[in-house]
C-alpha cells in the first residue's frame, strides 16, 4: 500500500511497495505541479535515494543562497536561461537531483524568502506526452511544506518492513 505525502498538485512523493524480496528497490512516484515527474522509471534503489533525499534536505536548511540568479527575469526563464547556459552555474539550484527515477526531468529551486519555487521540465524525446516535452513549468510553495514533504518520505524509505 502506497503512502502519499504532500499535495500532487504542488509536490509531492508517494512511496510503494517493495520492488524485491531483499528490500532494496522500492516503487517512487513524486508529483510537482499535478505531473507524474517518474512516469520513465519509478524503481528507487532505496539507500541511495535515502542518502540523495537526505542531502537534499541538509541543503535546504542549510540556508544557503538559492536566490535566482537572474533576479529580472521570471522562474521559467530563469530555467531556460541556466539549461542554454550548460557552463555548471546550474548545479547550485538542480532539484531534484535523485538518480534514475528523476533524471527525465530537468529542474532547479529557487528560494525568495520563506517560499521556494521549483522549475521542471520534461526532456526526453520519449516523453509520454509529446507537448510536455521541453516545456518548463514551476510550483511555488512554501520551503517548510517541502522539507516536510522530504522528511515524512525519508521516514517512510528508511522504516525496516517488519
Amino acid at each position: 500500500m502506497a503512502e502519499l505525502f504532500g499535495d500532487k498538485s504542488r509536490f509531492a512523493a508517494e512511496v510503494g511497495d517493495y520492488w524485491d524480496e531483499q528490500e532494496q528497490n522500492r516503487h517512487v512516484d513524486l508529483w510537482a505541479g499535478g505531473r507524474r515527474l517518474t512516469c520513465d522509471d519509478n524503481i528507487a534503489f532505496v539507500p541511495v535515494l535515502c542518502m540523495d533525499v537526505s542531502e537534499t534536505v541538509d541543503w535546504l536548511k542549510s540556508g544557503c543562497d538559492l536566490s535566482p540568479p537572474f533576479p529580472d527575469l521570471t522562474p521559467i526563464e530563469t530555467h531556460r536561461r541556466l539549461v542554454e547556459l550548460d557552463d555548471g552555474s546550474r548545479e547550485k539550484y538542480w532539484f531534484p537531483h535523485w538518480g534514475p527515477i528523476t533524471d527525465n526531468v530537468t529542474g532547479h529551486l529557487f528560494r525568495i524568502g520563506e517560499q521556494v519555487t521549483i522549475t521542471l521540465d520534461f526532456w526526453r524525446n520519449t516523453h509520454s506526452i509529446p507537448e510536455e516535452r521541453g516545456v518548463p513549468f514551476a510550483i511555488e510553495l512554501p520551503e517548510k511544506e517541502l522539507i516536510e514533504v522530504l522528511e515524512q518520505t525519508l521516514t517512510v524509505l528508511e522504516r525496516v518492513k517488519g
